[in-house]
């Protein structure tokens, strides 16, 4: 029962955003992010002990602003997904182009011919950043968390084929993502995918806003065994649109290499956190240890 409930608010959310005006929809997820920040539920708590630890200096006013902020920058994520069409993809990469930069660095990872991996925090709107991409390429490869119910599963997983997406389930698909992943780079293909959260507990331990965390060795392992160039990437949102960067591309030597090499993405992951730490959609438990912030 629960799961059919969680698949009706979604497909009621989804229906929502597009049938309504930009305006009047973008109101209606903003006072939802309004009205869970003054509840301050579990996901709302998180994401404060989360944000304390990127902004240690902030005091107890400061952070419940930035909190807020967080909430409404969520919603506009949530908002903006459900209203993305296919027939959007062609302004949505305009308008981002605009405010990008390092387009530099993923020309010059695509003219190698060996594959490009990007690597993506939970910022702002990655959904448009993939959609960014679709400009810049033929095929864009994501992995889909298989959610539950299934029927949620196949929604999102639907929306993004639509908009042009290669999806890979994260499980419970024909082959293991990897093997997948694998064989899109090996013939020169660009995949997405996230990387400042582990959702295996067998990630790699980093350093990351002075505590540590487990971050997922993917990245760095297909980058390792396949030769396709490694780029960080940083999204975030403006007042009117959107803002990206790739990155330079972070060196893996070897498996052996890999742990180096995830060190170096959270690294810049932290960098364009710091910048921008309101469009951190972080509301799960991240670090290994809690004890300061609890």
């Amino acid at each position: 029962m629960k799961g059919l409930l969680v698949t009706a608010a979604y497909r009621a959310g989804w229906a929502f955003a597009r049938v309504m005006p930009e305006q009047v929809a973008a109101g209606v997820f903003q006072w939802g992010a309004d009205l869970a920040t003054r509840r301050n539920g579990p996901g709302v708590a998180q994401l404060r002990r989360n944000l304390a630890r990127v902004v240690p200096r902030a005091g107890a006013a400061e952070l419940d602003e930035l909190v807020a902020r967080g909430m409404r920058s969520y919603a506009r994520y949530w908002c903006e997904t459900f209203r993305l069409r296919r027939g959007d993809v062609a302004a949505v990469h305009q308008a981002v182009e605009r405010t990008a930069t390092g387009q530099e660095n993923l020309h010059a990872a695509c003219a190698e011919g060996n594959g490009v991996i990007l690597a993506l925090p939970h910022c702002g709107s990655w959904d448009l950043a993939g959609v960014w991409l679709l400009g810049h390429t033929d095929q864009v490869s994501v992995v889909v968390q298989r959610l539950r119910p299934e029927s949620l599963y196949r929604s999102f997983t639907r929306a993004r084929e639509r908009l042009g997406f290669d999806v890979v389930p994260s499980s419970g698909g024909s082959s293991r993502p990897t093997e997948h992943l694998a064989q899109r780079l090996r013939a020169g293909g660009v995949v997405c995918l996230f990387a400042d959260r582990d959702l295996t507990a067998n990630g790699v331990p980093v350093s990351f806003f002075n505590g540590t965390t487990r971050m997922p060795a993917g990245p760095a392992y297909l980058a390792a065994t396949t030769g396709a160039a490694l780029l960080p990437v940083g999204t975030w949102f403006t007042e009117t649109g959107w803002g990206m960067r790739v990155h330079p591309p972070v060196k893996v030597n070897g498996v052996d290499g890999i742990p180096a090499a995830t060190q170096a993405l959270a690294d810049v992951f932290a960098a364009d956190i710091a910048a921008h730490p309101e469009d951190w959609h972080m509301l799960q438990r991240l670090w290994l240890t809690e004890d300061l912030f609890e």
